[in-house]
C-alpha cells in the first residue's frame, strides 16, 4: 500500500488526511483525463463525460450502499454544506439544532441562512472533557435539545477539534423515537473511508464529505448523499448540467473528478473494513502511546467507538504550531487543530506503517522532554 503513494518514505506523514495524497491509480487517471482534455478539450469532454461521470456515481453509490441518484458531486465538504444548509425547505422562526463543536463551515453555513432568512440557529454543548466523552451522555444531551421548533440537526460525525467521534447510528435511533420528522444532517469528512460504516448503518438524511482527505481521492472533490425524503425537503441552489438536480452545473476540474472510480476502487479492493480496521489499529496504537508521555495530554478518547482516525493531544508549556515544526525537524508531519484551543493533531491512514507511529512517539518524546 506504501507504495502506491509518491511521499518521501523517510518521513512519517500523520497529516496526509487534511489534504490526501493521491495513490497511483487515481495519478495515473488524472494524468490520462488531463492529457486527453489538453490534446482536445471539447472533443474529449463530448466523448467522455457521459460515461466517466456514470463510472464515478456507479463507484461512489456502491461504495456508500446507496442508489447512484442519491449522491450529489461537489468541489469540497464545504461547498456541500453550503449547498445543504442554503437549500433545506426552512421558513423564519424555524430551527435548525447544531453543537459548540462543529466545523466552522457548518456553523458559518448556518449562520447565513439565518441572516438570509430568519431561520434560528441554536447551538448544544456535548462534552466538557473530550477525553472524558462518553456515548450516552452524548445522545440524551443532543436529542434533549430539540424543541418543538426544530426541524433538522446538524452534527459532525468525528470532530476535527478533539477526534471525537458521535455515535450517530444512536443518536438515529433517539432522534427517531423523540421526533422522527426532523432531518439529521451530518458532516461525515472524517469519518468517511475511515470507519466502516453506510448512510444506511448511519441513520442520517444527509452525510456530507470531501474525497480528498481519508478516501485518498482526487484533490477537489466531494459528495453529497440524501436520503429521498432528505431531497425532497432540499431546493438546489446552483444550476445543474446533471441528471442529479443538487450537483453544481459549470465547468470543474474534470480530470479530478473522473478519477473518482479509482479511488472508490482502491478502497473497494483493499475492502472498507480492512482499511477501518488498520486505521484503528494505528490510532489506538498511537493513542496508547501518547498516554504514556509525560508531559502530553491525550485529548481524544483512549475507546475506539468514540473515536476514529484524528489523534489529538496538547504538550505541556509547548504551543502545538511549535510543537509541529519540532517534529518536522525530526521528520515527522503533524498538523495543528483550527480551533481555540488549538492542540496538535495526528492522523494515521492507510499509507501509514507501525514504524510511523513509533517515530512518531519516539519525536514526541524527545520535544516533550526538551
Amino acid at each position: 500500500m506504501r507504495q502506491q503513494f509518491a511521499l518521501d518514505p523517510s518521513v512519517a506523514h500523520l497529516a496526509a488526511f487534511v489534504f490526501a495524497t493521491h495513490p497511483a491509480s487515481v495519478r495515473a487517471a488524472v494524468d490520462t483525463h488531463r492529457a486527453g482534455l489538453d490534446r482536445d478539450p471539447i472533443g474529449y469532454v463530448h466523448a467522455n463525460q457521459e460515461r466517466l461521470e456514470a463510472a464515478a456515481a456507479s463507484a461512489a453509490a456502491s461504495y456508500l450502499g446507496v442508489a447512484p441518484a442519491q449522491i450529489a458531486f461537489t468541489d469540497s465538504t464545504t461547498m456541500g454544506l453550503g449547498l445543504l444548509y442554503g437549500g433545506l425547505r426552512l421558513a423564519s422562526g424555524d430551527e435548525v439544532l447544531t453543537t459548540e463543536h462543529d466545523f466552522y463551515s457548518t456553523h458559518e453555513a448556518l449562520r447565513l441562512r439565518s441572516v438570509r432568512s430568519g431561520v434560528r440557529v441554536r447551538r448544544v454543548r456535548l462534552y466538557d472533557d473530550p477525553s472524558a466523552a462518553r456515548s450516552e451522555s452524548i445522545v440524551d444531551a443532543l436529542v434533549a435539545a430539540v424543541s418543538p421548533r426544530t426541524k433538522a440537526i446538524a452534527v459532525t460525525w468525528v470532530h476535527s477539534s478533539t477526534g471525537v467521534r458521535l455515535p450517530v447510528a444512536e443518536i438515529a435511533a433517539a432522534l427517531r423515537a423523540k421526533r422522527p420528522d426532523v432531518l439529521l444532517c451530518v458532516d461525515g469528512v472524517h469519518g468517511f473511508a475511515a470507519v466502516d460504516a453506510t448512510p444506511g448503518q448511519l441513520g442520517c438524511d444527509f452525510l456530507v464529505t470531501g474525497t480528498h482527505k481519508w478516501l485518498h481521492g482526487p484533490r477537489g472533490t466531494g459528495l453529497i448523499f440524501g436520503t429521498p425524503r432528505g431531497w425532497a425537503a432540499c431546493d438546489p441552489v446552483i444550476p445543474t448540467f446533471d441528471a442529479q438536480p443538487f450537483s453544481p452545473g459549470g465547468y470543474h476540474s474534470f480530470e479530478n473528478r473522473w478519477a473518482l472510480a479509482e479511488a472508490f476502487a482502491l478502497h473497494q479492493a483493499v475492502g472498507r473494513d480492512r482499511v477501518a480496521a488498520r486505521i484503528t489499529e494505528l490510532a489506538t496504537a498511537l493513542k496508547e502511546g501518547i498516554a504514556g508521555i509525560s508531559g502530553v495530554r491525550l485529548v481524544t478518547p483512549r475507546d475506539p467507538a468514540l473515536s476514529a482516525g484524528i489523534v489529538c493531544c496538547d504538550v505541556t508549556g509547548k504551543h502545538p504550531g511549535a510543537v509541529v515544526s519540532l517534529l518536522s525537524a525530526q521528520k515527522v508531519v503533524a498538523s495543528v487543530t483550527p480551533y481555540d484551543p488549538p492542540y496538535l493533531r495526528f492522523g494515521p491512514t492507510i499509507l501509514n506503517t507501525p514504524a510511523d507511529v513509533d517515530a512518531t512517539l519516539k519525536a514526541l518524546r524527545t520535544v516533550a522532554g526538551s
